[in-house]
């Protein structure tokens, strides 16, 4: 396995699981909203200041142009919109979707405007944004995780388990 890319909502854990899982498989591991703060600035002031769309499309450049090997990689959870994008993380290794429900997002998340979620066009609501996700995110994943009611350390249990038989 070269690396593993896991994608989710906001909230799934795949920063927390992300890290985990790389320190069990001695693994690196890369958060690309880290990579786009170093570079751009914090996301609620990019997605604010230049708006979602550019957002996007720096998000989408910046994950087309990683070149890792044996790096576990947490994406932001808008990275599904990009096919571009999507179909690297594909080339890079395995994409493993970190499955939560609409009810979990919402406990975990909480003022997701501060957060500085990427919502398009008339989205304006968690309900909205679960809504137009989910099927990209199951369109791309390789291996899904339901994550409801599951540690980080079960969840990177299960992960490993799949990706090494």
């Amino acid at each position: 396995m070269e690396n593993l890319t896991l994608i989710g909502m906001p909230s799934a854990g795949k920063s927390t699981v992300g890290r985990l899982l790389a320190e069990r498989m001695n693994y690196a591991f890369l958060d690309c909203d880290a990579l786009i703060i170093a570079r751009e600035g914090p996301l609620s002031e990019l997605i604010e200041k230049r708006g979602v769309e550019e957002f996007l499309r720096i998000e989408e450049r910046i994950c087309s142009q990683i070149e890792v090997n044996r790096t576990v990689i947490a994406p932001g959870g808008s990275v599904c919109y990009s096919e571009r994008a999507m179909e690297h993380f594909l080339r890079l290794g395995k994409v493993v979707y970190l499955k939560i429900g609409l009810e979990e997002v919402k406990r975990r998340i909480g003022d997701f405007k501060a957060r500085g979620v990427a919502m398009r066009g008339k989205i304006n609501s968690l309900d909205a944004l679960y809504a137009e996700r989910v099927p990209l995110l199951e369109r791309w994943a390789q291996l899904t995780v339901s994550c409801d009611g599951k540690t980080a350390e079960e969840i990177a249990e299960e992960i490993m388990g799949a990706v090494t038989v």
